[in-house]
């Protein structure tokens, strides 16, 4: 499929990952639409996008709230073909901290965001694309999730965020097999250590030597380089069922 006419839905879509990728469909010539919690920034982002961009807030964890959200993106671009999730949180707890087990509410609400919040998103875009004109091969729509690689190797306090995104690379396999009849694929990407607003956040040189333990290149990976990977994979027919790692060979150590 060709980025310029892409109709693309991307949840977490106001900074980071999300914001990179909505940038990379707009200067294809695509559309997209911004699914995100924070409306000011969500409401920033899109505008400098220009008029083929549109923000709607949206909690990807409300199941209600991301089905108006994909019909409204639905009628504002004319269909879809793409919906890439990046939209998580990565709160870390040690399962016995010093203050006592770590509460159940805090590991939920990271797998209803992360987990819950991917599925929601998927299930209802490929609601839509299944009613688009199939391509020349057949073809309908993309979807794309964001893991990590937490999933494979996560450290301790990650049992939240690992099973979370561990979740995310297990549902596509069975996700593609079952979108196969409609001519949808459904891939994911595991990020490693990426320069997202979570990480800017910390002090320079504490960014500096993360990078450092990056085998090559030996720096934070680039929003950048997560959409170039999303592009990728919707210009690839044969990308399908597939987890790629975009981490530069690192292996993350329990802590």
């Amino acid at each position: 499929m060709d980025l310029s006419t892409a109709r693309a839905v991307v949840s977490g879509g106001a900074s980071g990952l999300g914001y990179a990728t909505a940038k990379r469909v707009i200067d294809a010539g695509g559309y997209a639409v911004l699914l995100d919690v924070n409306s000011e920034q969500g409401e920033t982002s899109a505008a400098s996008l220009g008029e083929r961009a549109k923000f709607i807030q949206t909690d990807v964890s409300n199941e209600e709230a991301v089905r108006a959200a994909i019909q409204a993106a639905n009628e504002f671009m004319g269909g879809i073909t793409l919906a890439v999730n990046c939209a998580g949180v990565a709160t870390a707890g040690r399962a016995l901290g010093r203050e006592g087990p770590w509460p159940a509410e805090h590991f939920n609400r990271v797998i209803q965001i992360n987990l819950v919040g991917s599925f929601n998103v998927t299930k209802e875009a490929a609601a839509v694309m299944q009613q688009n004109e199939p391509d020349a091969q057949g073809e309908r729509g993309v979807v794309v999730s964001t893991a990590s690689i937490a999933a494979f190797e996560g450290q301790i306090g990650q049992a939240a965020y690992s099973a979370s995104k561990g979740g995310v690379v297990g549902m596509m396999l069975p996700l593609a097999r079952e979108f196969a009849q409609f001519g949808i694929r459904v891939n994911t990407i595991a990020p490693g250590i990426f320069k997202t607003p979570m990480m800017a956040g910390m002090p320079e040189d504490v960014q500096e030597s993360l990078g450092r333990q990056v085998p090559f290149p030996p720096r934070l990976g680039a929003p950048e380089e997560y959409a170039d990977t999303v592009a990728f994979i919707y210009g690839n027919t044969m990308v399908n069922g597939e987890t790629i790692r975009v981490d530069g060979a690192i292996r993350m150590q329990p802590k």
